[in-house]
């Protein structure tokens, strides 16, 4: 057993839908060919998937990390997919800047030929353009956006478009910058389209502004794997001390809906059975039940708009 894979108590044990479909929304798979930094250079997930299992993650939403050159990239990612149909969902990536004029003809063939169920963009590469956002409206696909520091932007993208389901990585910010996660909240109360994901964020106080505000349905969980661990990530989950439902919600059921899988819960609900009955001797690291729930601290001060005094 790797010392750094002990077994974590999962993310539905504490009485909450003891059998929810989790989905893991954020996921880099696949070789990069830049050779800069881990995230062009290879997104090994050999012991993603192992550390996902123990966690009690179901599915996961994979995509090609940083590449100058994605239809290949997409090509080793649809491989890695296939070898684990029943643990990986396909996400295509482009860049709006290098794969302008070309970005419909490769989403279509992530969809129909892959079976891809979104895109992901990165800001360090370009950020949604109408070429892009044209093509996933028409495809019916969510898109999966790093704002790379420029959260704004978001705001053009959702009204131009307020039939496609725009997920903001990080709250908007890897760096964990207030600021930037307080533009994407504050887009998120005024555009129903627009999402955000767990990965990377370190600042709870944001994370409980947003349910807060927006509410529980448009908050999706995600690991940022291979790069963090996957049993770690759900603690802050828990930690938010959502109800069952809500917890339900965040966990699974928003990436079920916006990804037009509600047709697979039941089968999502079979597997996780199975999971939980396999897994139920195996030892586990009990979770701390005096720190489960937000301590009052952490709740932010609200103005009578429901904005913020600190942010």
């Amino acid at each position: 057993m790797h010392s750094s894979d002990v077994s974590v108590r999962k993310i539905g044990e504490r009485g909450v839908k003891p059998h929810m479909p989790v989905i893991d929304f954020h996921c880099h798979a696949g070789l990069g060919d830049g050779l800069t930094d881990p995230a062009d250079t290879r997104a090994d997930l050999s012991t993603y998937l192992r550390r996902a299992t123990a966690a009690g993650i179901h599915r996961t939403v994979v995509f090609p990390t940083l590449n100058n050159e994605y239809a290949s990239a997409m090509a080793r990612v649809a491989k890695i997919v296939e070898a684990h149909p029943k643990k990986l969902i396909g996400f295509a990536m482009v860049s709006t800047k290098s794969d302008k004029g070309r970005i419909r003809p490769m989403l279509e063939r992530a969809i129909n030929k892959y079976g891809f169920r979104g895109v992901k963009v990165h800001g360090h590469q370009g950020m949604p353009t109408r070429e892009l956002c044209d093509a996933a409206r028409d495809l019916g696909i969510p898109v999966l956006v790093d704002v790379f520091d420029r959260p704004w932007q978001m705001e053009l993208c959702a009204r131009e478009y307020p039939d496609v389901h725009f997920v903001v990585a990080h709250l908007g910010s890897f760096k964990d910058d207030w600021r930037l996660q307080q533009v994407i909240v504050d887009l998120m109360v005024r555009y129903p389209n627009v999402y955000a994901d767990t990965s990377g964020v370190r600042r709870l106080e944001s994370l409980e502004q947003a349910l807060r505000r927006v509410g529980p349905r448009r908050l999706l969980f995600g690991s940022d794997g291979p790069w963090f661990h996957p049993g770690l990530e759900p603690y802050k989950i828990r930690l938010l001390g959502l109800s069952p439902k809500d917890e339900a919600l965040v966990c699974g059921g928003n990436a079920l809906r916006i990804l037009r899988m509600e047709h697979a819960a039941g089968s999502l609900q079979v597997a996780a059975r199975k999971d939980s009955r396999s897994r139920s001797g195996q030892e586990v690291v009990p979770w701390p039940r005096r720190h489960l729930a937000p301590s009052r601290e952490t709740h932010l001060p609200t103005t009578p708009g429901g904005r913020s005094r600190i942010f």
